[in-house]
């Protein structure tokens, strides 16, 4: 029932949505209808076709509404005229996956809300999380969440938002906001900001839901494929990134037996649809780097230099301070910790990565490759004051302990 009612939710509030052009009215009816069947189906069973059993039921809870609301009826009709005019009538995908779905990921994602408006909507809409749980997400308050959630209907109903699939003159300009929110939903479940678990698998799984949606719904759009091999590669490394005494475990100490072989063969042939057909995009190309991490048996038979040059197309492509810091990061294992270390060091002045944990660890890392441990241990600490997970601080902690036991830094030869 967990499964049907997760599949379902996106399709059920999309439709409704479509139909009657509201989302609150939308989502509540598609609340009762879940909780219906939650009354129902345990004691009658799981209907032949479940979904139409939950629309069936919604859409009853919404005319009843209607009914008695004679003024709200009156606005939905408005609405509902203004959407039909807006865009043709919603039409079924090769996999089954009506386009209403699509529809309402772009509404969420549209210019016109805010950025921090734009990912609380489609998680509370399309991942159905609840908003203390979308709330623990941004790392806010529940009533922040709230407040933002509302303003971002309030600014679709005042603004007339149409819930309708861009054209293709606004698909660039649109796509790449719904693709940010995913993988903003991935990443806070791949490495959570703070907390006691390093990963949050629930959101990184629902990241990994709405990327197969998207997928089977824009299957010509490139850097939807990358973006869903991304997440599946690196998803794939989930059960060795966790040690027995509950700390991280980075990539040169993972167990590769543990990675879900599976996942990583879907990722991988998904890579060549990422990036043939035209220029690279940031997606693709770091779902090629997470492919090369993948297919090596270690870290040291890994194809270094081949990850080196995606970095320096990955920086023309998205230049950022991050991925500055894991170019200087490969560059250490193809060149050697010094090399590493003076790009590292040329980041320094960088105000985005100074309250950056892994930046810190990178450094301590690299410090204590060359045997300066003194150095390295005070990165270790300043890490550790700005790690945001209790595995990250356990594994800083047994960093630390491992250079403060070695001694004090080796005296320099003559």
């Amino acid at each position: 029932m967990e499964a049907v009612f997760r599949e379902e939710h996106g399709l059920l509030l999309a439709a409704l949505v479509r139909r009657f052009g509201d989302l609150d009215l939308a989502e509540e009816v598609t609340a009762e209808a879940i909780e219906a069947a939650l009354t129902h189906w345990p004691v009658d069973g799981v209907p032949p076709k479940p979904g139409a059993w939950l629309m069936t039921t919604a859409r009853r809870r919404a005319v009843d509404r209607l009914r008695r609301d004679k003024a709200y009826a009156a606005r939905l009709a408005i609405l509902q005229a203004e959407a039909d005019r807006a865009a043709p009538a919603p039409a079924a995908d090769a996999g089954g996956l009506p386009d209403e779905r699509l529809q309402l990921f772009f509404t969420c994602a549209h210019p016109a809300l805010a950025a921090e408006d734009r990912g609380a909507l489609m998680l509370r809409c399309l991942a159905g999380l609840s908003t203390p749980e979308v709330a623990r997400a941004f790392l806010v308050p529940a009533a922040t969440m709230a407040k933002r959630i509302v303003r971002a209907k309030k600014k679709i109903r005042e603004a007339r938002i149409p819930f309708r699939v861009p054209g293709v003159d606004e698909l660039p300009t649109r796509l790449p906001g719904v693709l940010q929110v995913v993988y903003s939903i991935f990443t806070e479940g791949y490495v959570a900001s703070s907390g006691p678990h390093l990963q949050r698998l629930d959101l990184a799984e629902e990241a990994i839901r709405l990327g197969r949606i998207l997928r089977r719904l824009l299957p010509a759009e490139r850097e939807v494929a990358g973006l869903l091999a991304l997440m599946l590669l690196v998803h794939a490394r989930r059960e060795a990134r966790i040690g027995p005494a509950g700390d991280l475990v980075l990539l040169d100490e993972q167990d590769r037996g543990r990675w879900d072989r599976t996942m990583i063969e879907e990722g991988r042939a998904l890579v060549p649809a990422a990036l043939s057909g035209g220029p690279p995009g940031p997606y693709g190309v770091q779902a090629a780097i997470a492919a090369l991490h993948d297919e090596a048996a270690d870290v040291a038979t890994t194809d270094w230099p081949q990850i080196v040059a995606l970095y320096d197309v990955l920086l023309a492509l998205a230049p950022s301070p991050v991925v500055e810091l894991n170019r200087a990061a490969a560059m250490a294992l193809r060149d050697g910790p010094a090399a590493g270390l003076a790009l590292l060091d040329a980041l320094a002045g960088e105000p985005r990565l100074r309250a950056y944990s892994p930046y810190l660890t990178a450094r301590a890392d690299l410090l204590q490759r060359l045997g300066r441990l003194s150095e390295a241990a005070d990165a270790y600490r300043e890490a550790l004051a700005l790690a945001g997970t209790e595995p990250e601080r356990a594994h800083l902690r047994r960093r630390l302990r491992a250079v403060e036991a070695a001694g004090p830094d080796p005296a320099p030869g003559p």
